[in-house]
């Protein structure tokens, strides 16, 4: 039975560490999300006009669906 309790040990640990790891990579990204949000439209928006360039919205939907088509959405 020694072996038996190996095993139950082992899948024990292996289901525990799946669980811990979920749950500290779910509060990673939560906070790295919040410290580094997606880009919107309105930062789009102020980045243009930081170039120099006035965005209008056609300009500024172009450029959102560029970027969510670069990035596989």
């Amino acid at each position: 039975m020694g072996t038996g309790l190996w095993i139950l040990v082992v899948i024990l640990a292996l289901v525990a560490g799946v669980a811990l790891g979920f749950f500290i990579a779910r509060r990673y990204m939560m906070s790295y999300l919040k410290k580094n949000p997606p880009i919107n439209e309105q930062m789009l928006k102020m980045m243009m006009m930081q170039m120099g360039m006035k965005p209008s919205q056609k300009k500024i939907n172009q450029m959102m669906a560029a970027m969510n088509k670069q990035q596989g959405k």
